[in-house]
């Protein structure tokens, strides 16, 4: 009989620090999204783990150049062409103006501009889809030598479908 009664307590006490074993936990949060296009008009980055994150262009250290960044979208539009243009003047700034650093952008060869839309992709090739690269080079300063700093900016790229005869 001694040792039913003790064993009872003991299985009890072996149970109840089982769960405290259990008490302490973690949890993650983390966030989620997705894009489904449209399939009869698109413009998407082909990899789009860059997208939403800084993109640095890289310095030449011994050569004091910078470089370019290169990027590939996948491209559609069923219905025409596809047109863009830059919305603001695409440039990086370490808060000096003096020091700014000009940005010519290309989409699939074309140079784009702010003031009007231009074609990027004519009908024929819109209509059936194609991967496309997107270039964006700084201009070389004026005298020839990078301020040094820290330069961020923004480049905004807006994209139309054109329909035929609009």
């Amino acid at each position: 009989m001694f040792k039913k009664l003790t064993v009872t307590p003991v299985l009890a006490a072996a149970l109840l620090a089982s769960s405290w074993a259990y008490a302490a936990r973690e949890v993650r949060t983390f966030d989620v999204f997705v894009t489904i296009p449209t399939l009869a008009f698109y413009v998407i980055p082909s990899d789009p783990g860059w997208i939403h994150l800084e993109q640095r262009l890289p310095w030449n250290l011994t050569a004091s150049t910078l470089g370019s960044l290169r990027k590939y979208f996948d491209v559609k539009n069923e219905a025409g062409s596809i047109e863009a243009r830059l919305e603001g003047r695409p440039y990086l700034s370490n808060g000096t103006d003096a020091h700014d650093i000009g940005l010519r952008v290309l989409f699939n060869g074309v140079l784009l501009s702010e003031l009007d839309n231009r074609e990027v992709l004519p009908m024929s090739e819109a209509a059936l889809g194609k991967r496309v690269l997107l270039e964006v080079l700084p201009f070389p300063p004026v005298d020839g030598v990078y301020k040094p700093g820290n330069y961020f900016g923004s480049v905004n790229l807006i994209f139309n479908a054109v329909l035929p005869g609009a």
